[in-house]
């Protein structure tokens, strides 16, 4: 596996461990072109965090990653499960998705957009990140998913001024646990 297919399958597996905005910051700087940058990003936020990767997902990391980067990330015999619950509807004061929607499903024929959900999420004791609205995005396959969440995130923030969580999934891809538990529950938005 590439590189770059093995980071973004890695984020997509710690997608709901490590935090929204170190996944981010991940896809940023592979989007970018920024591998080392990446790189630093992914192995501080695992170690910060306390975020234990299980012995394939180190052997997975490794040709991006060498065994120095990875002396402070905990090993964990398998995955916790997520930590999250989620649901179609939100609270009556969360954010109302609706312009999120609009230029979520607008911009995701630019990405080959397959179809769009969006749950709420809640979470559960253990959880790094605060409740709301996740978005799930499948494309086609061959689409570069960091590209394509890395950019569509950025034009929430400055279109909108929004900050929601999105996962990108190429449709010939298992669903990895947090977007699999996610899409679930989730409401349908938009297909092609």
């Amino acid at each position: 596996m590439e590189v770059r297919a093995a980071v973004a399958d890695a984020c997509a597996r710690l997608a709901g461990r490590l935090s929204d905005d170190a996944l981010a910051t991940v896809r940023g700087h592979l989007a970018a072109g920024e591998r080392e940058s990446a790189g630093s990003a992914l192995a501080l936020g695992l170690a910060r965090q306390g975020v234990g990767i299980t012995g394939g997902e180190r052997e997975s990391l490794r040709p991006f990653l060498g065994d120095a980067d990875l002396l402070d990330v905990p090993a964990v015999e398998e995955a916790p499960p997520v930590p999250y619950r989620f649901g179609p509807t939100a609270p009556a004061d969360a954010v109302d998705p609706g312009r999120a929607d609009v230029l979520l499903l607008t911009n995701a024929r630019y990405h080959g957009g397959l179809c769009l959900h969006r749950a709420w999420r809640e979470p559960l004791e253990g959880a790094r990140d605060t409740a709301t609205w996740v978005y799930l995005l499948r494309v086609v396959a061959g689409t570069d998913e960091v590209t394509a969440c890395s950019g569509l995130a950025s034009r929430l923030r400055t279109v909108l001024g929004e900050e929601h969580a999105l996962e990108v999934v190429a449709e010939d891809r298992p669903l990895p646990p947090y977007q699999a538990a996610a899409l679930d529950r989730a409401h349908l938005v938009w297909t092609a």
